[in-house]
């Protein structure tokens, strides 16, 4: 049997391919497992070819070889010898070399079993970690996953938040990233790449596994400094009262179910709907009903909807509404450098360190490298013209802060992907665009002529506005 086996393996082409392929990504694939044991980690890539690739041409190889025995079957039937002979082996498990060969047989599918069983699972798993999300396709995931290491939720895995937990919303992420697997591999996607705004899974979903609305109540103290664009950088304080507010909270800037502040929006009791433009950066109508069911519809005085916003349909407003960057979020020139003064990064001891941070970092350069080199140039040759005793006793504090504004620059501008500062738009602020006041704009107005509110109030109280000299227990106490 094993013989007659064998050679039907052999005489063909394409089992004999087939073997030769199964063999050599069996041997590959053990080799790639044992290294990795061995703990050689080897990035996205390695876990790509060991996990995905190699199986894949493993299952092709065995595919190939019943494809190969059929072929060879359908030749030996043309030899009129062939009707004489049997066409299947005959098992007779009382001969020791039939049995051998029966056991070898098992271990073999065994084998096949194992590794084809196990691989997806583990190709699965590696698919879902951050290494492959951000760095299997460097330059078109370059600025989400830089921007996705500095943020919040950075020990949080991109599959908890964009695919979440559930059999549907992960085979709808595996439709959805084949399509993007084309799109890299053929150079067919567009840049910058536009946010997924239709079809992330809801936040209710995903955000609301660890943040509850309901459960963000009272008011919070936002105290942010920030540094003048004069020779002394002269620092600033803004203090804020956020009225979070949420519908386990009362006060005096309560709606009408009882919840009041920012999270009033996402109150159960009532639904907030809106139409928009295809980047909800403008809100045409807004559709209020409330906890009694009566419906009360703003309409945008200044922009009607066009025939394609109401084709696309009311959308019920939601946490990533306002929240729109909460892990892939990129940061303004202004106030990176404030951070960066205020953790020591940039010297404030450099004379009009602000304002030239801020004069570079604008500027155009084909690349991180070029901009890197051109901007530590710049601070340089600004404090040897300007400031020259300044530039020699003060030579490393100028290197530091030529260094950490190229980072800066790096960290937010990717020429490659045509990214740059505010391509994408922060909603949670109204500070560097509408944010806020793509409703709150008294633009909105009902049929009974109301208005939806633009009072500062209604989300916070301002305790200073770059104030400097600010006493903050002195304010606190007013």
């Amino acid at each position: 049997m094993a013989k007659h086996f064998f050679a039907s393996l052999t005489r063909n082409g394409i089992s004999l391919t087939g073997t030769a392929l199964a063999a050599a990504s069996l041997t590959l694939f053990i080799a790639l497992i044992i290294i990795q044991w061995l703990g050689f980690e080897g990035g996205p890539y390695l876990g790509i070819l060991t996990f995905l690739i190699i199986p894949a041409l493993f299952a092709l190889g065995l595919i190939l070889i019943p494809i190969g025995i059929y072929f060879e079957r359908r030749r030996l039937k043309k030899d009129p010898a062939y009707a004489d002979k049997p066409h299947f082996p005959v098992i007779d498990l009382n001969e020791e070399r039939t049995r051998k060969s029966v056991v070898i047989f098992l271990v073999i599918t065994l084998i096949n079993i194992v590794v084809l069983a196990g691989a997806p699972y583990k190709g699965v798993h590696v698919m879902e970690t951050v290494e492959f999300c951000g760095q299997a396709c460097h330059t078109v995931m370059e600025p989400e996953f830089t921007a996705y290491q500095r943020s919040a939720h950075a020990k949080v895995t991109c599959a908890e938040c964009h695919i979440g937990a559930g059999a549907d919303w992960f085979v709808k992420s595996k439709i959805s990233g084949a399509w993007q697997l084309v799109a890299v591999a053929f150079d067919l996607y567009p840049t910058p790449i536009p946010t997924p705004l239709h079809n992330l899974r809801p936040s209710r979903e995903t955000c609301e596994e660890c943040h509850w609305p309901t459960k963000f109540v009272g008011d919070k103290l936002a105290v942010k400094t920030s540094y003048d664009d004069d020779e002394q950088n002269t620092e600033q304080t803004t203090a804020l009262l956020l009225h979070i507010g949420g519908v386990e909270s009362q006060g005096a800037y309560s709606g009408p179910d009882g919840a009041h502040g920012i999270h009033w929006h996402v109150d159960p009791s009532h639904e907030v709907r809106y139409l928009s433009s295809e980047d909800r950066e403008t809100i045409y109508d807004i559709e209020f009903v409330d906890s009694d069911g009566s419906v009360k519809v703003f309409k945008n005085t200044e922009a009607e909807a066009p025939a394609e916003a109401l084709e696309r349909g009311w959308r019920t407003m939601e946490c990533i509404d306002c929240h729109n960057r909460p892990t892939h979020r990129y940061r303004m020139p202004d106030e990176e450098i404030n951070h960066a003064i205020t953790d020591g990064r940039i010297s404030r001891d450099l004379p009009y360190i602000k304002r030239e941070g801020m004069r570079v970092l604008q500027a155009d350069y084909p690349s991180h490298e070029a901009a890197r080199e051109g901007i530590a140039a710049e601070i340089v040759a600004f404090y040897s013209e300007n400031y020259p005793e300044i530039a020699v006793q003060m030579s490393d504090e100028v290197a530091g802060a030529g260094e950490a504004l190229g980072q800066i620059w790096a960290w937010n501008v990717f020429p490659k992907m045509k990214v740059t500062w505010g391509t994408y738009p922060d909603h949670s602020g109204h500070q560097d665009n509408p944010g806020c006041f793509r409703c709150h704009n008294r633009e909105h107005v009902s049929e009974s002529g109301d208005k939806i509110s633009r009072s500062c109030k209604l989300c916070h109280t301002v305790l200073a506005n770059k104030k400097k000299d600010f006493d903050l227990n002195a304010a606190l106490k007013d």
